[in-house]
């Protein structure tokens, strides 16, 4: 449905009212997720169960009626269908077996062996389409090669994205070689979100934040536009939002570099700012701080029509600057949909 509202924010188009959808939206702050992760066992366990993924999806747009649904999985899907082992310690999040050699590196599956794995995620996807109401946009997604790197490198989420930093400058070909084969499986993976049904997708890169100079435009810019092209060579029609998160001056012409069709923006930017640097050139998605999802008030009010109103000559798609967190509260969710909608 090319009039859904997000499609239309997608193309340019400036909206009375801006399309809402939240990142993490099916999450822990939710009871009804919490209740189907623990029928469905641990994390992966419910990520790779199709049904229950699907369940947990379709509970935010029950509840709320967001405009659009993103496909619940994980970034690190991706390096296990690779050939990386993964698991995740209650409390911790993500455990990766490291990859740091030449002959791991060697030692990964190709891009086109990745798919047994991630044939669940496709039909997640695949139920997802035919059971979302008319009018909501399905969002697929996938993590940009940097951030996913970064994990596969370090075994583990780090402050400092540091030892990818230490391989990078120790051993540049081998880092090299690990971006290269995360962004052409990335192309594979998200084409086949898309044929299973994806009407949108999103690139996290949510360590962009931590390259700087030379090393953003070789690690964050040019693999995203690597696989932007790829995708819309084979999708013409396919919006991309991408989120090379933490970027600040690197959002400037984020999209026309990489041919993104909306950048999705932190909070670690004030909204005026994105709208004058950049959403002149296009959409933009964001940015209410994530915080007011567990502190509410009178704060959460104004700050979500500060948001609105900053970004209301251009379009725009709302969101928060992150992802929402385990603490928030549900019934501020309600209010934040309420003072973006006028309610």
């Amino acid at each position: 449905m090319t009039d859904k509202t997000i499609l239309r924010a997608l193309r340019g188009e400036v909206l009375p009212t801006p399309p809402i959808w939240m990142m993490r939206q099916a999450g822990r702050y939710l009871p009804e997720y919490r209740a189907t992760r623990a029928q469905a066992g641990d994390f992966l366990s419910l990520c790779y169960n199709s049904e229950l993924a699907a369940e947990v999806t379709l509970q935010p747009i029950r509840r709320y009626g967001f405009d659009a649904a993103i496909l619940f999985a994980d970034i690190l899907l991706l390096p296990q269908a690779l050939g990386a082992k993964l698991w995740f310690e209650n409390g911790e999040g993500p455990r990766l077996s490291t990859l740091t050699t030449p002959a791991e590196l060697a030692g990964l599956r190709g891009k086109d062996d990745i798919h047994d794995t991630l044939a669940p995620i496709y039909e997640t996807v695949k139920i997802l389409a035919r059971e979302l109401p008319r009018e909501t946009t399905l969002i697929g997604f996938a993590g940009a090669p940097w951030t996913v790197a970064s994990y596969m490198i370090a075994g583990r989420g780090t402050p400092d994205q540091g030892p990818a930093h230490a391989l990078k400058s120790a051993d540049r070909a081998t880092f090299s070689g690990l971006i290269d084969v995360i962004t052409d499986a990335t192309v594979e993976y998200l084409s086949m979100q898309v044929k299973a049904g994806a009407e949108v997708v999103k690139l996290f890169d949510s360590w962009a934040g931590s390259l700087k100079g030379q090393d953003f435009t070789d690690f964050a810019v040019k693999p995203a536009a690597k696989i932007i092209a790829a995708l819309k060579a084979r999708h013409p029609d396919l919006p991309i939002i991408a989120f090379p998160r933490e970027a600040g001056d690197g959002y400037i012409g984020f999209a026309q570099a990489t041919g993104a069709d909306c950048v999705a923006i932190d909070n670690s930017v004030s909204p005026e700012w994105a709208a004058e640097k950049v959403q002149v050139t296009g959409c933009v998605q964001g940015n209410l701080s994530p915080t007011h999802m567990v502190t509410g008030g009178t704060d959460l009010v104004r700050e979500t029509r500060r948001v609105v109103d900053a970004f209301a000559k251009g379009p725009h798609i709302f969101n928060l600057g992150h992802g929402i967190t385990p603490d928030a509260s549900p019934d501020n969710v309600t209010r934040m949909i309420e003072a973006v909608r006028g309610a």
